[in-house]
C-alpha cells in the first residue's frame, strides 16, 4: 500500500518523473560511452573482455627426451628453461617487442611471469605493479599470464585484451617474439644448432569473447539504478517541500 501511495504522488509530480527519466537515461548512456563535450563525441567503453591461450613445448633441435650422452633424462633441465623462458617474456626487451607486435604501448601491457619457490614475486622489471587504477580499468586491460607445466617441459601462455583478435593476437605475439628473441641470442652467442632452444607451438591462439552483451546488462543496471534513486530524491524533496508549506501556513494561522 506504502509503495501504490508513493508511486502515484510521484505520476502526479510530472516533471520530477520527466527529471527522472533524464537522469536515468544520461547514467545508462554513460555506462557505456566516454561522453566527450569539446568536441561533442560518444566513444564507447571497453567492456568485453576476451580471452586466449596457446601451449608451447620447450626443446632442442634433436628432441632431446632422452639425453644419450649421459644417458639421464633431461626433462628436469628442460622444466627449468622453461620457467626461465617465461620470465624472459616477462622481461623489458621481449615485452616490448610484444606490444609493439599487439599494437599497444609497452606500459599497458601486464605480464606475469611463471612462479616458483626461488621467486614468488613478479620481477620488478615485468609491468606486473598493482595501482588503483587498475579496478576501474579491469576490462580495458592487455595482460599476459605465463605458466611453467610442472609435469611437462611446456609454457601455457594465457592472454586478456577488450577484443578476441586483440587476445589472440598478444598470445601469439608472446610466442613469436620469444622465438626472434632466442634466434638473436644464439646467433649472438654463436650457439651451436645441436644446442639452441626449439619452441613447438601446439596450435595457434584462438581468442573468445566471456562475456557477452555485458553492455546491455550495463545499460539496463545504470537506468534501473539511476531511476530508482532518482525517484526516492525526488519524493523526498517533494515531502519537504510541503511539510515547509504546511508548517508555514500553521504559522500564519496561529499568528493571525
Amino acid at each position: 500500500m506504502g509503495i501504490g501511495v508513493r508511486l502515484r504522488k510521484l505520476w502526479g509530480l510530472r516533471g520530477g518523473v520527466a527529471l527522472c527519466l533524464a537522469l536515468a537515461g544520461f547514467a545508462a548512456l554513460w555506462s557505456v560511452q566516454s561522453i566527450s563535450l569539446i568536441p561533442m563525441r560518444l566513444t564507447p567503453r571497453s567492456l568485453e573482455m576476451a580471452t586466449a591461450s596457446t601451449h608451447v613445448v620447450v626443446d632442442t633441435p634433436t628432441s632431446a627426451v632422452l639425453d644419450l650422452r649421459q644417458n639421464t633424462y633431461s626433462f628436469e633441465g628442460l622444466r627449468n628453461r622453461a620457467v626461465l623462458l617465461g620470465n624472459v617474456i616477462a622481461g623489458t626487451t621481449v615485452r616490448g617487442a610484444i606490444a609493439r607486435r599487439a599494437h599497444v604501448s609497452a606500459d599497458a601491457l601486464r605480464i606475469q611471469a611463471p612462479l616458483t619457490l626461488e621467486q614468488a614475486a613478479p620481477p620488478p622489471d615485468s609491468g606486473n605493479a598493482r595501482r588503483t587504477g587498475d579496478i576501474v580499468r579491469l576490462n580495458d586491460q592487455y595482460r599476459l599470464n605465463i605458466q611453467a607445466n610442472l609435469s611437462v617441459p611446456m609454457l601455457d601462455i594465457y592472454s586478456q585484451a577488450p577484443t578476441a583478435g586483440s587476445a589472440a593476437v598478444l598470445a601469439n605475439a608472446a610466442v613469436d617474439e620469444l622465438r626472434a628473441y632466442l634466434t638473436r641470442l644464439a646467433a649472438a652467442q654463436h650457439t651451436p644448432p645441436q644446442d639452441q632452444i626449439r619452441l613447438l607451438q601446439l596450435g595457434r591462439a584462438q581468442g573468445t569473447v566471456i562475456n557477452k552483451g555485458v553492455q546491455w546488462e550495463v545499460f539496463v543496471l545504470a537506468f534501473v539504478l539511476t531511476f530508482a534513486v532518482s525517484c526516492a530524491t525526488v519524493l523526498f524533496i517533494a515531502r519537504v517541500r510541503a511539510g515547509w508549506r504546511q508548517q508555514a501556513l500553521s504559522e500564519r494561522v496561529a499568528g493571525a
